[in-house]
């Protein structure tokens, strides 16, 4: 689907109207308005509910403008269904759009031909729409009046259908409606432009409108998180609202709703049209037993506009056929028994709920209309749970238990009539105390309280939570969500000690603590699924959650999508499915997505690996095989041979410590180039007990910096007068503590390794001389053995780390914790030949780095120091010299390569072959000029 004509109107649209609303509001409002006199109730109503908004808000513009937002946000929703539901002929006479040909809509026109739908319009409605249009009504534009009127009776008349969406509109939104809705840049119009009958084809079209119209709240919300803005409950949907693609809701239903009924039908021909469905390579034996589709229970506990919930209605459809009922009877049984979705957000809730009643609409796609017609008399009302703010005083509850009955409140009901006084918030994540809620519900239906006054409220707030509660407290054979992304730091205070203190495993980020939830939402060994970030499966943070989903659970596949490989979001992701059960040695399907840039490449490359499971990036493992290396990453690439080696080879850290660098708190005042600051009172090559007694003020400062290996980056040095007295003591304005931190004071001044923690490229180690201090931009490894050095440096610029590091963690963010668990092998100290070749190529490029001014080494330029009797004779020796400088290392690090192969014998996994782009040398023109030529190109390399 083009979603570009889509996202531009729905960014339109919600300027637009909020604008228009915001103009009606003021017209309605005024002392002496139109509307006071008219509509006195809907305008006190209005009043009403601002007031109610206002309260705890620091001014009455921000209640007027939530106000403003939720009614825009209303008839936009109302517009676009009514359109959908016009362009696929489920109106009786289409609202909003004309007959072909035709400029006004057909409901008008038909009106103005004196036609009106008795059904729909009551009398005294008819008769002043009649009135408007032919002039007897004054009005300032009657044939609008007349169509909004129109509007109005089709809302209304819709409500018996879909209440949730067609609330009936006798109050204060009948006032707010826009004014102009017929001209050619009216809304409508630009509705009509955007739905085209194409986009309406499929209801993903609503989803896709959805997230565009609060596309720009979202930028909002995340621009304010970037000022350290706190995510508030109000703008939660916004800033985790991510559609999902529909190959992804393919894949995700496939493997969790289509695996569980191939388990239990192993005969079915549903799987005919189960595309992205992942085969189990054995036949298994432990699955969750079901005997009808009616058993089926689907959830999505954070369904947004419902993309999952639609899809699954699709294969549920295939699935009654299969199983032999008749098509008549499926959608009214698809609705009523398999699909639950709960969601926070009122708007999207209906927008759930109003693409299942389109699905079932349409019922059978070979169906003459007589689906239509026995839903719109019968309509169901999908089990879509908005999960609302309901606070019962303790007062008030105490009366109402007085009337009802006392032996139906347990401590547990009245532990769960208090948890939903902040859904807004924490929404499915919620746990409700009250364990079955059937019995209690059925009762308090049955109570008559309408001679109670004051009661009334109470009751209805008491069924509320109790049958949100019931949505909660529900066991599903399916879960499957793309749940709302949220890192703790975004976060607001309350949320985040929410979190901690109920999902202590998975506090992390809110999808991690929807993964932890939706277990137990599941039954055991039901089948979920996911779209995440992928960071869960690598970071050390997600590594409680990683092993419950290894030690208890069982993956049963996951495709890891290119980091580009998403539209619209702002992280790489992943989708994975499991079963809520271990089994042990069951071998998941995995795809990795890396090797294909761009979103359109994702879904195709999928198929591919599905289809023809010899594909290279098609891998079978059983998931214990994770646990093998330290953190349990899911480094489903990763070779046996190289897992192998976590287990064979003591770790990085049994050598050497690793440190993260030093944080100033304010590096413009304590970090200088060196080239800024005196050279004579800076201090180099010093131990820290002889920078201490000298009188320099400036030392060398290892700050990361690009890509480049072996030696390097010298560029930056940091005030540590008086042995850093004042950076050490200086207090951070709180009062609290010192303002920077990380000092590392039996570290500094030592040799070591550093290398840069953020990298767009591949990691790269540097010796670091006597002498340094180091910065948090780069981190170190200190061996325990200063002989070690060289060594260690020719591992940490080898080949093996990289493709190790890219397992540990493929963030680009080399962490100390991720070098200190690589594994090293003993051998590797004791090799004469590895530690020869490293201290060679530290020198060539030590002596590279100080040819250039950039390093205050520099003594005088290579070229002019050869002493040729021309620039062209000097350049000519300079340049055969650097080629040979090149070649040279070259040859030592593809040895030093071969040395590492056999020690943990890759052969079969790595090539000892060293690009010329891997040489970091600045006379490399192929370093300095990246990716130009290949390596076959060397002599050209220098001509450029």
């Amino acid at each position: 689907m083009d979603t570009t004509r889509l996202k531009k109107f729905a960014q339109y649209a919600r300027r637009s109207l909020i604008e228009q609303v915001e103009s009606k509001l003021k017209l309605v409002l005024a002392e002496e308005s139109e509307a006071r006199r008219e509509h006195p109730k809907a305008v006190a109503e209005l009043e009403k509910k601002l007031k109610e908004l206002g309260q705890g808000k620091k001014q009455e513009q921000e209640a007027k403008q939530e106000l403003i937002e939720q009614v825009a946000y209303t008839w936009f929703n109302r517009f676009c269904a009514l359109r959908f539901m016009d362009v696929n002929q489920y109106n009786r006479i289409m609202v909003i759009s004309p007959l072909a040909g035709q400029f006004q809509p057909e409901i008008l026109a038909e009106a103005k031909a004196g036609h009106i739908d008795e059904g729909v319009v009551h009398e005294k409605a008819r008769e002043k729409i009649f009135g408007l249009l032919n002039g007897s009504v004054a009005s300032r534009d009657g044939q609008s009046e007349a169509f909004r009127q129109l509007i109005v009776a089709v809302c209304n008349d819709l409500h018996r259908i879909m209440p949730y969406l067609f609330a009936r509109i006798d109050d204060y939104s009948e006032l707010l409606m826009p004014d102009d809705l017929l001209s050619g840049n009216s809304i409508l119009a630009y509705t009509r432009e955007a739905m085209t009958p194409e986009a309406c084809e499929s209801v993903e079209s609503i989803g896709w409108l959805y997230q565009f119209y609060i596309s720009e709240k979202k930028d909002e919300v995340f621009d304010g998180l970037k000022k350290n803005k706190k995510i508030t409950p109000e703008n939660i949907p916004a800033a985790t609202q991510l559609f999902t693609p529909h190959w992804i809701v393919r894949y995700l239903v496939e493997n969790s709703l289509g695996r569980l009924w191939m388990l239990n039908n192993p005969n079915s021909k549903v799987i005919e049209q189960m595309d992205y469905y992942i085969k189990p390579v054995e036949e298994e034996t432990d699955f969750l037993r079901i005997t009808s589709p009616e058993e089926i229970k689907i959830c999505d506990p954070a369904c947004g506009s419902g993309h999952m919930l639609t899809y699954a209605y699709d294969l549920l459809y295939a699935i009654y056929l299969d199983a032999g009922y008749d098509s008549t009877e499926i959608s009214e049984k698809i609705l009523t028994n398999n699909l639950y979705g709960i969601e926070i957000d009122e708007r999207a809730a209906e927008l759930a709920a109003f693409a299942l009643t389109m699905k079932a609409v349409k019922g059978n796609p070979n169906d003459d209309g007589n689906n239509r017609r026995r839903f719109f008399r019968n309509p169901i009302e999908p089990n879509i749970c908005r999960l609302e703010n309901i606070t019962i005083s303790d007062d008030e509850l105490d009366s109402y238990i007085d009337f009802v009955g006392k032996d139906l409140f347990t401590q547990d009901l009245r532990v769960t009539l208090k948890e939903f006084e902040e859904a807004n918030n924490f929404g499915s994540l919620i746990q409700p105390t009250l364990k079955t809620s059937e019995e209690a519900l059925a009762v308090l239906e049955a109570k008559d309280v309408s001679s109670q006054l004051f009661l009334a409220l109470t009751h209805q707030s008491v069924l509320k939570v109790l049958r949100q509660a019931d949505c909660l407290r529900q066991k599903y054979h399916v879960v499957i969500a793309n749940p709302p992304y949220m890192s703790s730091k975004g976060m607001g205070k309350r949320l985040s000690k929410w979190i901690k203190d109920s999902y202590e495993d998975a506090k992390t980020d809110l999808f991690s603590a929807f993964i932890e939830r939706s277990m137990r939402l599941c039954l055991s060994d039901g089948q979920l699924g996911f779209m995440t970030p992928f960071v869960w499966m690598f970071l050390s943070s997600y590594e409680k959650l990683r092993v419950k989903l290894i030690e208890s659970k069982t993956l049963t596949s996951l495709v890891q999508l290119e980091y580009s490989g998403f539209d619209g979001a702002t992280v790489p992701v992943c989708t994975f499915t499991f079963q809520n059960g271990l089994s042990p040695g069951y071998k998941g399907g995995y795809i990795k997505l890396s090797d294909f840039k761009g979103a359109k490449n994702q879904g195709p490359k999928t198929l591919e690996a599905i289809k023809k499971p010899d594909s290279s990036w098609f891998y079978r493992l059983p998931s214990s095989d994770f646990i093998k290396m330290p953190g349990s990453p899911i480094a489903f690439w990763v070779s046996s041979n190289l897992r192998e080696s976590f287990q064979v080879s003591p770790s990085f850290s049994n050598y050497s410590d690793t440190r993260s660098g030093l944080v100033t708190g304010d590096n413009d005042h304590y970090i200088r180039q060196w080239s800024e600051v005196s050279f004579e009172r800076t201090g180099f090559n010093l131990s820290r007990e002889e920078a201490a007694e000298s009188s320099m003020k400036w030392f060398p400062l290892s700050k990361g910096g690009d890509f480049r290996r072996w030696y390097g980056n010298h560029t930056s040095v940091i005030d540590w007068s008086n042995d850093g007295n004042e950076l050490r003591t200086r207090m951070h304005e709180s009062g609290a503590r010192t303002l920077a931190h990380n000092f590392n004071l039996e570290k500094i001044f030592l040799p070591g390794i550093s290398w840069t923690k953020l990298s767009s490229g591949t990691f790269g180690a540097r010796i670091q001389p006597l002498g340094f201090l180091f910065h948090d931009a780069s981190a170190n490894a200190f061996p325990h053995e200063e002989s070690n050095i060289y060594p260690m440096l020719a591992f940490l610029c080898s080949k093996l780390p990289v493709t190790l590091l890219q397992a540990l963690n493929p963030t680009l963010n080399f962490l100390p914790g991720n070098i200190s668990s690589l594994p090293l092998n003993e051998a590797i100290l004791q090799s004469p030949d590895l530690a020869n070749n490293a201290k060679q190529i530290v020198k060539y490029c030590k002596d590279d780095w100080d040819s250039y001014e950039i390093s205050w080494g520099f003594k005088f330029n290579p070229i002019l120091a050869l002493n040729k009797s021309s620039i062209s004779l000097a350049y000519d020796e300079f340049e055969g010299r650097s080629k040979s400088l090149v070649s040279s290392m070259k040859s030592l690090e593809e040895r030093n390569n071969q040395v590492l192969i056999d020690i943990y014998g890759l052969e079969s996994d790595l090539d000892a072959k060293v690009s010329l782009n891997e040489i970091t040398v600045d006379c490399n023109p192929k370093y300095r000029y990246a990716n130009s030529y290949d390596d076959h190109e060397l002599d050209s390399c220098w001509k450029a």
